[in-house]
């Protein structure tokens, strides 16, 4: 079964973790590490022979082009994050969709490909957005990877479905939500990121091998750059729970990686959408 592997292309700095003790005014000033590691994790994919999708705010691919080339030339999908990270729930319709446009634009000038996919800012969009899914729908976006159906304090939307679904009527835009596992009566997240990078890799493993297996869908991961920097800058203004999250096992990360992509087969988060999408098709002409 083929899987969706994908990387939130963003700055240690740009991490909602910091959000409250890093202001985007002062990006431009810090230390920028998002090209050095890109490269790590394409030499990463490259060893193992996968595709995947760098879904990546316009505020980088306005200041790393040659990267974004780079991205695109190996095989990669080109999506959008946004433009600096800003949750969809912090801002209206309007502005909602002038952040698309405007990181898009930039994404396809930078990277020379078209970009149909879109994966909202810690997964923001939930509950409080029901509009958000129709502006992608309008400004022509195939896919959107946005929502966590499940509860966590710095996102989710429980009530969502798990698995591949259409947001929009009259719409063919899919909605891929992150990956989540049910046992024993929880749903717990099992698309990578911190539950990743913080549990034993084995977690992972039984995880996505439960959703191929038992629920016979495809997994759709992710993870960061910045989470295969260990010698990335330290803030110790942040909170304790930030720092926690965001510095524990970045020096293990690449190994739990490189075991993950020779575990399952994995591809590009566009593939994963054309199978769901005629999944979807074909269950609404049963229906």
């Amino acid at each position: 079964m083929l899987n969706g592997m994908s990387v939130d292309v963003e700055d240690w700095f740009q991490v909602g973790a910091f959000e409250q003790v890093i202001a985007r005014g002062a990006w431009d000033g810090l230390d920028r590490r998002v090209e050095a590691n890109c490269d790590r994790v394409l030499a990463l994919f490259d060893e193992a022979g996968v595709k995947a999708t760098f879904f990546t705010l316009g505020w980088v691919a306005e200041r790393h082009p040659a990267m974004m080339r780079r991205i695109a030339a190996e095989g990669h999908e080109i999506a959008s994050h946004g433009w600096d990270h800003k949750r969809v729930f912090t801002l209206g319709e309007a502005a909602f969709a002038e952040d698309i446009a405007r990181a898009r634009a930039v994404l396809e000038d930078s990277s020379g490909s078209a970009v149909t996919g879109y994966r909202a800012p810690s997964f923001s969009i939930d509950a409080r957005t029901p509009w958000a899914h129709e502006v992608l729908a309008q400004h022509g976006y195939a896919y959107s990877s946005s929502v966590a159906p499940i509860v966590h304090d710095h996102y989710g939307w429980r009530e969502a479905p798990r698995f591949a679904f259409r947001p929009v009527a009259g719409s063919s835009l899919v909605e891929v939500p992150v990956t989540t596992v049910e046992w024993a009566g929880r749903r717990m997240a099992a698309g990578g990121g911190g539950f990743f990078r913080l549990l034993p890799y084995a977690v992972s493993r039984w995880a996505i091998q439960r959703v191929n297996r038992r629920d016979g869908r495809p997994a759709a991961f992710y993870f960061h750059p910045w989470e295969i920097d260990p010698g990335q800058p330290r803030r110790s203004d942040a909170p304790l729970r930030s720092r926690l999250r965001h510095y524990t096992n970045l020096g293990t990360m690449a190994g739990k990686l490189q075991r993950l992509l020779g575990a399952f087969q994995w591809g590009r988060m566009d593939a994963v959408v054309a199978a769901e999408a005629a999944r979807l098709d074909a269950e609404q002409v049963a229906a």
